[in-house]
């Protein structure tokens, strides 16, 4: 893995162990939403991703999911105890590079405590098992669960860019047939309402170099470094940029400057 993918990669599984708890309060406003905002069909569920996650590990590694299974299901249903299990149970399978069951426990979790943070950890979870994933049924499993995550953190913080970014990648990670266009949209639209942005403005070069628009991507970065000059991101994707378009000089500088940011 370069050091690049590893950046990147860093903040979105820093941002995983970082789970915060609120009280057990909801406004009538987000339970509404909650009830009304349903699944699409899933030909994937929980069940069936479990027994095949315990049927491909051992006793020892099972131990303390099964433990925590019995501790979850002594609990009177919607006792905030329940909370603590959850968080350990999405720990545990995390652990066991099983980020869609991850999930689902981090997504259980901000069900009971409905905080902004709960629900930015359980779409982050699900993110990073649509990146994963080599199922598709499981991509899908993952995409519909972390779009309705992101959905809600959103009607908690409106205000805030990160989530509406994360909710744009969910499309350009596993794009619906008949709207494959939709994350990129997102992201553009966010730029036009949030020009300043430097998150957004990487999200796209990030994009950008992916599909080989290699002038489009440098442009976004420079115009990113022109706001915060230190960004790790910005620099380490620079670097990739002006490798890949045959500009070695100027992607040895972005290089020099994204190892002393990210203490390479």
């Amino acid at each position: 893995m370069t050091k690049l993918q590893i950046a990147i990669l860093s903040s979105a599984i820093v941002l995983f162990f970082i789970m915060y708890f609120g009280c057990n309060t909801k406004s009538s406003e987000i339970r509404a939403l909650e009830k009304t905002r349903a699944f699409e069909v899933e030909q994937t569920g929980i069940e069936s991703l479990l027994r095949e996650a315990k049927a491909n590990r051992s006793e020892a590694e099972l131990s303390p999911v099964l433990i925590l299974e019995n501790q979850l299901a002594e609990l009177p249903e919607g006792d905030t105890a329940a909370a603590d299990v959850y968080r350990q149970l999405s720990s545990q399978w995390y652990q066991l590079a099983q980020p869609a069951i991850a999930g689902y426990y981090a997504e259980q979790l901000a069900d009971l405590v409905s905080t902004e943070e709960a629900w930015s950890i359980a779409g982050t979870t699900y993110a990073i098992g649509i990146q994963r994933a080599e199922d598709q049924k499981v991509k899908d499993f993952c995409t519909g669960r972390a779009i309705r995550a992101f959905e809600n953190a959103i009607s908690i913080n409106p205000g805030n860019v990160n989530h509406r970014v994360n909710l744009a990648l969910c499309y350009t990670e596993n794009p619906s047939a008949d709207n494959p266009m939709k994350g990129i949209l997102m992201l553009r639209e966010l730029n036009q309402t949030n020009p300043q942005s430097v998150l957004v403005l990487n999200t796209l070069a990030r994009l950008a170099i992916q599909t080989g628009q290699l002038e489009t991507a440098i442009r976004r970065l420079e115009e990113a470094l022109s706001y915060e000059p230190e960004n790790a991101a910005s620099n380490c994707l620079l670097a990739s940029a002006y490798e890949r378009n045959g500009q070695a000089a100027q992607a040895r500088t972005y290089a020099d400057k994204c190892n002393s940011l990210t203490g390479e």
